[in-house]
């Protein structure tokens, strides 16, 4: 059971009390272990007012603004999924603008698990191929983002085919592993034909450490650094294994576990892959089964 995570919920129109409760009923419905402290801004959402509330706040803030896109105000950014700037990308995406769907090599029928969902980029991508993705994101503010950003999403006809194949669920990847296994264990069916992994990684690994050269961090990724650490190198061996067990349940055809790293990162649990896509800032790395 997860501790109670307690947020100031900031919202900027009292019309927006349906958009509250819907938050909340989000919150019910998906168990996160969240408690929101809601109270209408009588200020605009300037940069001075969050920077205002990054440094006076001793809880998390969450901001609902006038379109009703819910945000995290983290060091006085707000941070949010905004799956509406990936159109473009989204509709475009194929294996050769793709290296994630090089590596995944998926197809509409597919079943694949975005098991650090993050801000669910990826897992858009992955989705764009017509399969069905299970989205595992382990801290409940995240969660209640993605679920948020699913919902407002929903309301556009264009995504909705889109979103009815994205799952969220707040669990990180190790217990939802297990409970896979569990339920081969007990006769359970469910398949999966990739694992994608994009780990939390030290933040000056984006960068060639004899050169300099590589990517900056974003503000995204800032964030993500707020609420999570990099995982040991024990437990990337666990995350990698564990997955590779879920993948090699597949008897009907071989499932691929991705693994994502800066272009200059090391190998995850120094394991070498199979094969490798790359470009001058990322990689993937596949391991098949």
């Amino acid at each position: 059971m997860h501790d109670l995570t307690h947020c100031q919920l900031i919202y900027v129109n009292e019309s927006q009390q349906h958009q509250v409760e819907s938050l909340q009923a989000l919150i019910e419905h998906h168990e996160l272990p969240i408690v929101l402290n809601v109270e209408l801004s009588v200020n605009k959402l300037t940069q001075k007012y969050r920077q205002n509330l990054t440094q006076t706040a001793t809880q998390p803030v969450l901001l609902l603004d006038d379109k009703d896109k819910l945000s995290w105000l983290s060091d006085g950014l707000s941070v949010a999924p905004e799956w509406d700037k990936l159109q473009r990308r989204v509709v475009s995406a194929g294996r050769k603008s793709e290296l994630l769907l090089q590596a995944a090599k998926i197809t509409a029928d597919s079943s694949v698990i975005d098991a650090t969902a993050g801000f669910g980029h990826d897992s858009l991508i992955l989705a764009s191929t017509g399969a069905q993705v299970m989205m595992l994101e382990q801290q409940p503010i995240m969660a209640l983002l993605l679920l948020a950003e699913q919902q407002r999403m929903s309301a556009s006809p264009n995504w909705q085919k889109l979103m009815a194949r994205l799952h969220i669920i707040n669990i990180d990847a190790l217990s939802y592993f297990e409970s896979l296994k569990s339920d081969s264990a007990t006769g359970g069916s469910r398949t999966t034909d990739v694992v994608y992994l994009d780990p939390m990684f030290p933040e000056d690994s984006y960068q060639d450490s004899k050169t300099g050269k590589g990517a900056k961090v974003g503000k995204h990724m800032q964030a993500l650094h707020q609420l999570a650490s990099p995982p040991t190198l024990d437990e990337e061996g666990q995350l990698l294994t564990s997955a590779q067990a879920v993948v090699s349940k597949n008897a009907l055809h071989s499932g691929r576990v991705v693994v994502k790293r800066p272009q200059h990162a090391p190998t995850l649990a120094n394991q070498q892959p199979t094969e490798s896509w790359h470009n001058e800032a990322v990689r993937f790395d596949g391991y098949f089964a």
